[in-house]
């Protein structure tokens, strides 16, 4: 999916925010226009070892990827405005509202933000779960469904994946 989101989107410039072992980045490099450019942050330094990794096994030239050390609400406001066609977040769920309102700053206008684990174990269709994660996606799943400036579609796919266009 996330190669697919990439690919028609035509990205050269994209965010990931939770670097992993790489998995998703690979995904996502895979999909976006050959010169494009993949940042990624991540707070753990062994998971951008890792994410290094795989991309060199990928066969994926060390240009083509940017991998920032830090918190991404740190991070995330030190880059471009405007500039990016797509934003990956599957970092800390509690912060899902901080990063749609920093990734609405950065997408070009028809950008994408891509937020991961949007059922949260299915947790996030019943209203008994009161938990700071789900609350926070369930919270996040309103705003975005409510924008006027986001065309929405929930991917029930796996834990669930929102994605929104910036109109």
């Amino acid at each position: 999916m996330l190669r697919f989101l990439a690919s028609v989107t035509e990205a050269k410039a994209v965010v990931e925010i939770g670097t992993g072992t790489g998995v998703s980045g690979t995904w996502l490099l895979r999909g976006m226009r050959p010169d494009g450019v993949l940042t990624t942050v991540d707070t753990e330094a062994e998971h951008q070892r890792l994410a290094k990794k795989t991309f060199t096994e990928a066969g994926i030239p060390s240009q083509r990827a940017r991998l920032i050390n830090g918190a991404a609400l740190d991070v995330l406001p030190r880059l471009t405005d405007g500039h990016y066609d797509l934003v990956f977040c599957d970092g800390d769920k509690t912060e899902y509202s901080d990063y749609l309102t920093e990734a609405l700053r950065l997408l070009k206008p028809g950008g994408v933000v891509v937020f991961d684990n949007a059922l949260w174990h299915d947790r996030v269709a019943d209203p008994a779960q009161r938990d700071a994660e789900t609350v926070a996606v369930r919270e996040l799943g309103k705003t975005i469904r409510e924008s006027e400036e986001l065309l929405p579609l929930l991917v029930p796919m796996s834990d669930g994946i929102l994605v929104a266009r910036k109109q």
